[in-house]
């Protein structure tokens, strides 16, 4: 497999990865009451403590995709 098909991948992960994290905080933010509701139905947990959880997620979600998509992505830029 050629450096460049393995290159294009990353950057195609990424892409949607970054789509998801953007739907993720969109969703988040423009429906924060509905989404607290849904999930307040199962779990009983304050406010703050939901806000925190989802903030978490999306950190953690943003070091992966850094991690696992970005940073190969430019290694391969790099070396060819």
């Amino acid at each position: 497999m050629k450096i460049e098909v393995i290159r294009s991948a990353f950057a195609w992960c990424a892409v949607i990865n970054l789509g998801l994290l953007l739907l993720w905080f969109l969703v988040f933010a423009l429906a924060h009451d509905r989404v607290y509701r849904l999930h307040s139905r199962w779990f009983h947990i304050p406010v703050d403590r939901f806000d925190a959880m989802h903030y978490a997620g999306m950190a953690l979600f943003k070091i992966g995709l850094f991690l696992f998509n970005l940073a190969p992505y430019f290694a391969l830029r790099i070396i060819g």
